[in-house]
């Protein structure tokens, strides 16, 4: 079935009519969706009945190799046994729901920052792909920010300024921010990426602004200077004019470019209520960048 893209806003975010992922093998049709990424960078597919194994599957199917080396990890083992399906639950090992207090719980919170998937490791993330397995009876979104119109928008004399910068990267860091305290050990597993500020699309062209909370300072500039810059950007980038917010519910397959989309999950009662979703990422393999060293 040839794919049917509705935009869910002008030129960002679509929903796309019924197709059957996990029953999803054509190369053409699967080339298209890749297409629809390089124009929406983020897609909705609604009823999808995946299970963990089928949605690993898939997403080797859509885009190759798999991110496992998730930054969680750090803190012991994925209760769904598989690092490459990382559990954004609020759920513990017995299925009890995490206390508030819970040191994942805890961890956890920091998704609720703008970041962008796996920007902490080289290659980076490229396609994220998150099911929904549970939901709450009420609105738990996760809102999306287009990156490729925040660097259109931007005025020439930023864009001449922060094109051919790099940043570092740490997932350390966007955790640290919010009071997170890890051990030694942990810190050690956790060193960060350095990647270039704007990005570009080799297929379409398109650049985009490369930006996370995960994002610790400016290669090529003094520490205060460089996290001034990276703060004025990152509230041009969220604002409400870039931003889609996604409504789940159980059964929904969302996949976004990480290279052009920044995301954050909105709060909700999570001590209440259970929400279990699986999210994939793909490496960024063809695009890796080589860039200056930390």
């Amino acid at each position: 079935m040839k794919p049917v893209f509705r935009p869910l806003r002008t030129q960002f975010a679509a929903e796309v009519a019924a197709i059957d992922l996990m029953q999803l093998y054509d190369p053409d049709t699967l080339a298209e969706l890749r297409a629809g990424m390089d124009q929406y960078g983020v897609l909705v597919f609604r009823d999808q009945t995946f299970t963990d194994a089928g949605q690993l599957a898939f997403a080797e199917r859509f885009d190759g190799v798999l991110h496992s080396k998730t930054g969680i990890s750090a803190l012991g083992r994925n209760r769904l046994n598989n690092e490459a399906l990382a559990d954004i639950s609020n759920v513990d090992d017995e299925g009890n729901i995490r206390r508030t207090d819970d040191r994942r719980r805890m961890y956890s919170l920091a998704n609720r920052l703008w970041h962008t998937d796996a920007s902490f490791q080289d290659p980076a993330g490229r396609y994220s792909m998150l099911s929904a397995r549970v939901v709450p009876p009420f609105d738990a979104d996760t809102e999306f920010a287009d990156m490729k119109s925040a660097w259109d928008t931007l005025d020439a004399a930023t864009r001449r300024q922060i094109d051919g910068l790099h940043v570092h990267h740490s997932i350390a860091y966007s955790r640290q921010s919010l009071g997170f305290e890890f051990s030694p050990e942990e810190l050690d597993n956790l060193k960060g990426a350095i990647h270039p500020l704007v990005r570009t699309n080799p297929r379409t062209g398109r650049r985009s602004l490369y930006l996370a909370a995960h994002a610790t300072r400016i290669m090529e500039m003094p520490v205060p200077e460089g996290r001034l810059l990276l703060r004025d950007l990152m509230d041009h980038a969220t604002q409400r004019q870039f931003v889609h917010a996604h409504a789940w519910r159980p059964g929904d397959l969302v996949i976004w470019d990480n290279l052009a989309t920044m995301h954050r999950g909105r709060p909700f009662a999570d001590g209440v209520h259970r929400r279990e979703l699986r999210r994939v990422t793909t490496l960024d393999i063809e695009l890796s960048q080589a860039a200056p060293t930390a």
